[in-house]
């Protein structure tokens, strides 16, 4: 285990320190790391710290997490503070540029930079395919080989390469581009790339689509820095493969290799970018980074903000041991106890509109929606209108926490979703109206592009999403005609377009498609704002109903609540 922020370690540190703060290449090196739930990743991850640490002379070296566990990157950079470090390198401790070490970790550096103004802060380059690491992975493959008495050619091997697997094409179209170097420098039969999870294929497809390719041998070869609950299932994942191939008297012998894990080569690599970063060669592949330049099917995505998304599971760990502490939510709800609060004016309106008729013909699972619907009408009428199909409400609530996308048919109806809880729930938004292959769509196929929108989001997505229409009844028709002739299941789908032509038998038609859930309305009225509102209203919903289970939760580990807490 790598020696703590508070060890004599860290003293020690804070003496070299002293010693070359007034040099001018003299700078301490924070190593963000991940973070895992697995205790074998963490207890890697640290011995890799303590062995960089080692191999940088003098130099202090420290180490923070982005998710799950402690120290964090922010409390690993005040501790180098504290002991007087004025330039500080974070190095990402994660092999490819995606969203980690693309917004993640620079959203960290920009508030450290902004606590510690005095403090030169510089941001190091994840590692991707350094040639010290491509001899790392033959070595492992060569390792691999020798657990096996039988001798098999390369060219009668393939090679199993699994990456982490993320939402951006650059990082994973890397690990298609190692698979490639090392089938051709060592030789391989064939190649399968597949990822652990995000992008596909995954391990399942992956191993399977290998098997059945003639091969004697696969080697199935994390492309990982860490032990990890992931790394555990991909070999529980070959070995399954092989048991079920030698119950079938398949000749193939499946081969796990280890990931690259704690060695020399890895740690030289660190502190090459940590030298790279104080430098300022630091370089990210910017050519084809989809924050920066129209990659296909991610144009949406150039220039959008840079924010965190790891906050949520921030020190995760330390907070679930502090159960105790999620009890003081019971005495009094505020926005710290994940609870939806509304500004003051808000609160005052829905209390008008809870008093303004009366609600209990309605189900109370509708209310929220309904209400909603009638602050953004200004027309209590409203509530009459609204079409709910038999579950629908609990169908979208599950999906927004499962699936994590709502897509829309324009951008008005993405603009008016609350940005506070689509980042709480750790929503994604897309819209393809406006997108290049939307453009083309719609006019080679002679669609709107509304619908060419829907469209591309069925051949994108799939299944996995909330699909809210506001404003394009073609959209509705488009969506209605995939669920019905290929099979498309979106998990809810929300119609309210305004309008004269074609609206309301968009929307009968809706109402009459059962196979999905649906929430829809009669007539012309509708619009944006309408489709936004109840989706905003099931975020709502879903917040708080995850605060009641928090607080109900607290109140039986604490068995009752404490003396003092009103009820």
């Amino acid at each position: 285990m790598a020696a703590g922020l508070n060890s004599p370690a860290a003293g020690a540190t804070a003496v070299s320190l002293s010693g070359i703060a007034s040099q001018p290449d003299s700078y301490s090196i924070v190593i963000a790391g991940h973070g895992s739930r697995d205790p074998d990743a963490l207890r890697e991850f640290e011995a890799l710290v303590q062995l960089v640490r080692a191999r940088a002379g003098a130099r202090p070296v420290s180490h923070g997490y982005l998710e799950f566990a402690a120290p964090t990157i922010a409390e690993a950079a005040a501790a180098e503070v504290a002991q007087g470090a004025r330039r500080i390198v974070v190095v990402p401790g994660v092999l490819l540029g995606a969203r980690h070490a693309k917004n993640d970790m620079p959203a960290e550096l920009l508030a450290l930079a902004k606590t510690y103004p005095a403090v030169d802060f510089h941001f190091g380059a994840p590692m991707d395919l350094h040639p010290l690491l491509l001899q790392l992975a033959q070595q492992r493959v060569v390792e691999a080989e020798a657990q096996s008495a039988v001798l098999v050619r390369r060219d009668e091997t393939c090679l199993v390469l699994v990456g982490r697997g993320t939402t951006d094409p650059d990082a994973n179209s890397e690990i298609s581009k190692l698979a490639r170097m090392l089938e051709e420098g060592m030789g391989f039969g064939g190649v399968q790339v597949c990822y652990s999870g995000t992008a596909r294929p995954l391990v399942s497809d992956g191993l399977r689509a290998a098997a059945q390719q003639g091969y004697a041998r696969l080697i199935v070869l994390p492309f990982f820095l860490f032990d990890g609950v992931l790394v555990k299932r991909i070999y529980a994942a070959a070995e399954e493969l092989q048991q079920r191939l030698r119950e079938e008297h398949q000749g193939v012998e499946v081969l796990s290799a280890g990931y690259l894990g704690v060695h020399a080569h890895v740690a030289d690599v660190m502190l090459e970018r940590a030298r790279e970063a104080f430098e300022g060669r630091a370089a990210m592949n910017c050519s084809l980074c989809k924050y920066r330049v129209q990659i296909v099917g991610f144009e949406q995505q150039v220039g959008e903000p840079q924010r965190a998304h790891h906050l949520q599971v921030r020190n995760l760990l330390a907070k679930e041991n502090a159960g105790a502490a999620a009890v003081q939510a019971v005495a009094a709800p505020t926005p710290d106890s994940g609870r939806y609060v509304p500004h003051p004016i808000e609160k005052e309106s829905f209390e008008i509109i809870a008093a303004g008729r009366d609600w209990a013909p309605f189900p109370p699972a509708h209310l929220t929606i309904l209400q909603r619907l009638v602050h953004t009408s200004g027309d209590f009428a409203v509530a009459d209108e609204i079409y709910f199909s038999g579950g629908a409400v609990a169908s979208g609530m599950r999906a927004l926490l499962r699936c994590k996308r709502v897509v829309t048919d324009v951008t008005m109806v993405q603009t008016g979703l609350k940005r506070a809880l689509l980042e709480q729930l750790g929503i994604e938004t897309w819209c393809g109206v406006h997108d290049p292959e939307s453009h083309l769509m719609s006019q080679t196929q002679q669609i709107t592009r509304s619908a060419a929108g829907i469209r591309r989001a069925w051949q994108k997505f799939g299944n996995d999403m909330v699909l809210a229409i506001g404003d394009a009844p073609t959209a509705i028709t488009e969506a209605t005609r995939l669920i019905r002739e290929h099979g498309w299941r979106p998990q809810l789908v929300i119609g309210l377009p305004v309008g004269f032509v074609g609206t309301r038998e968009s929307k009968d038609d809706l109402k009459r498609c059962l196979q999905v859930p649906r929430i829809t309305n009669a007539g012309t009225r509708g619009g944006s704002p309408w489709a936004a509102s109840v989706v905003n209203a099931l975020m709502i919903d879903a917040v708080n109903g995850i605060a009641d289970e928090i607080e109900s939760a607290a109140e039986q580990n604490m068995g009752g609540l404490p003396s003092g807490v009103a009820q």
